[in-house]
Parts: C-alpha cells; sequence; structure tokens
C-alpha cells in the first residue's frame, strides 16, 4: 500500500499526493507522459448519437481498450482532465462525454422529452457507443455518471468489460424515491426538494454557478479548487437545456415529474434492483460530502470479481478530480480483469 502511495504521488504533484489509498493488494501506477490537461482537452468532437449530437473528448489510440468516462451534477468532463492523459499515455482509448444537458451536447429535435431520467442517461450512452463503433467498453464514472454505468452494465452487459463506479451500486426507482429517510439523510438531500417547487427551478435558473459551486463545497468539503477550475466546469451549466434535466432529474425521482414512455420497460427492471454480474471496482472519498450509501450496503448487488476501494487524504465526492491517479488506477486494474 505504501508503495503505490508513493507511486501515486510522483505522477500527480499536488492531489494525488494527499491521498492513499486503501486496496486489496499493492498496486503499480502506470508512468503517464509529462503533457498536460489543458492540451488533451483543447479540442472537443460532435457526433449524432441516438436524440442527441454528444459533445465528446477522445483522447489514446484508436486500437487501445475503450474507457468512457461519465461524469456527474454539478460537474463536466473537466472531472476528467488528469484522468485522461493518464490512461491515453497507458494504451485506453479515453472518451468523455458530455452528458444530455451539459457543455455542447443538443438534442437533435426540439419535440425530444427533456427528461433527465436515469434510464435516458444510460440509452444516451449506447447510443453513443454505437455511433462510434464501439462494441465494448469499460465505463467509469462518478455521481450521475456512475448510476449510468452501474445501468448499463446490469441491462447491457454483453456491451461492458468492466466498470468503475464511485459510491458504488447507485441503481434506484421512483418507488424507492418516495420512501422516507431518518431526519438527518432527508437533511442531506435539501437541494431536492428545493428543486421540487417552481421556486427551485427559478432559483437555479438564475443562481446556476452559485448553487453548483456550493454544492462542490458542501460535496468535497477538503477540496481547495481554485476560481479558474470552477469556472472551467460552470462553463458547461450554460447549456439551454441543462436546467431542465436537471430539475427533470431530481424531481422524478420522488415521482414528481413523468419520465419519457420510451423508457417505461427499462425503468421497470431497473426498479427490480437487477445484479451488475460484469467485473466492478467500487470507489470511495474518506470525505464524501454528498449523500452516499455505506459500502456494506450494496457489495451484494455486484455478482461479478468485484473490489471496494477507500481513497484517504480528504478526498470527497469529485473522486476523479480530486485522486485522478487513483481512478485511473482502478480503470486500469479494471481492464484486466
Amino acid at each position: 500500500m505504501a508503495g503505490g502511495a508513493m507511486t501515486a504521488a510522483q505522477l500527480m504533484p499536488g492531489r494525488a499526493a494527499k491521498a492513499t489509498l486503501v486496496v486489496e493488494r499493492p498496486i503499480e501506477l502506470v508512468e503517464a507522459e509529462s503533457h498536460g490537461p489543458a492540451s488533451s482537452f483543447s479540442s472537443l468532437k460532435q457526433t449524432d448519437a441516438g436524440v442527441l449530437n454528444v459533445g465528446y473528448l477522445e483522447a489514446g489510440p484508436l486500437d487501445g481498450p475503450v474507457a468512457i468516462l461519465l461524469h456527474g451534477w454539478p460537474y463536466d468532463i473537466h472531472s476528467f482532465s488528469e484522468v485522461t492523459p493518464h490512461l491515453a499515455s497507458a494504451g485506453f482509448r479515453v472518451i468523455v462525454p458530455y452528458a444530455r444537458g451539459y457543455g455542447s451536447t443538443t438534442f437533435r429535435a426540439s419535440e425530444t422529452p427533456r427528461t433527465g431520467q436515469p434510464s435516458a442517461l444510460a440509452v444516451d450512452t449506447i447510443a453513443l457507443m454505437d455511433a462510434l463503433n464501439i462494441k465494448q467498453a469499460i465505463l467509469a464514472g462518478f455521481d450521475w455518471g456512475a448510476r449510468t454505468a452501474d445501468i448499463v452494465a446490469a441491462l447491457w452487459p454483453d456491451r461492458v468489460k468492466g466498470i468503475v463506479s464511485v459510491s458504488g451500486y447507485l441503481i434506484g426507482s421512483q418507488a424507492a424515491g418516495k420512501v422516507p429517510l431518518p431526519p438527518k439523510a432527508e437533511l442531506q438531500w435539501w437541494y431536492q426538494y428545493y428543486f421540487a417547487t417552481e421556486r427551485g427551478r427559478e432559483g437555479y435558473e438564475k443562481y446556476r454557478r452559485d448553487f453548483a459551486e456550493l454544492i462542490w463545497k458542501l460535496a468535497s468539503p477538503k477540496w481547495q479548487f481554485s476560481d479558474a477550475t470552477f469556472a472551467r466546469s460552470a462553463a458547461a451549466f450554460d447549456n439551454p437545456d441543462h436546467v431542465d434535466i436537471v430539475i427533470n432529474n431530481y424531481r422524478w425521482r420522488l415521482g414528481l415529474a413523468k419520465g419519457d414512455p420510451a423508457f417505461d420497460e427499462l425503468e421497470t427492471k431497473l426498479a427490480a434492483a437487477p445484479l451488475v454480474s460484469v467485473p466492478a471496482i467500487t470507489l470511495e472519498g474518506d470525505e464524501n460530502g454528498a449523500p452516499h450509501p455505506d459500502p456494506s450496503a450494496y457489495a451484494k448487488k455486484f455478482s461479478g470479481k468485484y473490489l471496494h476501494r477507500l481513497v484517504r487524504g480528504g478526498i470527497g465526492h469529485n473522486l476523479p478530480q480530486e485522486a485522478p491517479a487513483a481512478f485511473a488506477q482502478a480503470v486500469i486494474d479494471i481492464s484486466k480483469s
């Protein structure tokens, strides 16, 4: 363990130097090239995929094993700004898409429902894989992205070589979302109830950057991010569909908004909490300030090869950006499963 942590510190000075890994065995990180995140994120590609025109980053060799990195709310593709060059230099073809409602990803038709329900984001991922002629990939994400990885792996296991999921198994349903929680747990979801009101929609529309910055600080209380780091990601929230997608996502969870009927069959399957049978590594930061389940509560939901790692060093909710070496190593390890 100590050897793995020292290698991480050498590779990612300033961030990973603070993080140590609690793992099942000592690890060695693959050497990364000396180029920085700016060069990797200097240009985006666009492609039609399902109902979307998706903006995405692509790095690494075209013939390498594919790793699709999925962000959450309120974050964007820059959560993977250090993970991406690390994986690309290790031989992976890395795809980092903007989710619906973020960045340069737009809807191809005005009449398409602006739903943010979980199954829709999973279908978006399959559609992107089809558009890029990717038969199978490793899916790795956090927050909404972790939930998407879980869902795709559960419903389309033949398309997934393995997953890396921050905070574990996040598949839920509207029925589960209606069940009251103890008061302390409900308090953590304050923004979910705020979004359930029209005042909340108007407030998020007006103050979306202030709101996102507050969530960043609450979810990662030890992460000292700069104004420039936040501003780089916050630009993705200017997407014209962003507010509709976010509000629908949280209202749908509480049963306060209808989803797209096209996804009803998938949501029925997800309501049964299907097992994830593909190889999986789950990660958790030791200072995650966002609502998240205890690892013991979801371990049995992974029926294939499975490992859980706790990343220490004041690591919060945005684990790939706060501890990029640990996140990248999990992707590398799952590729060997």
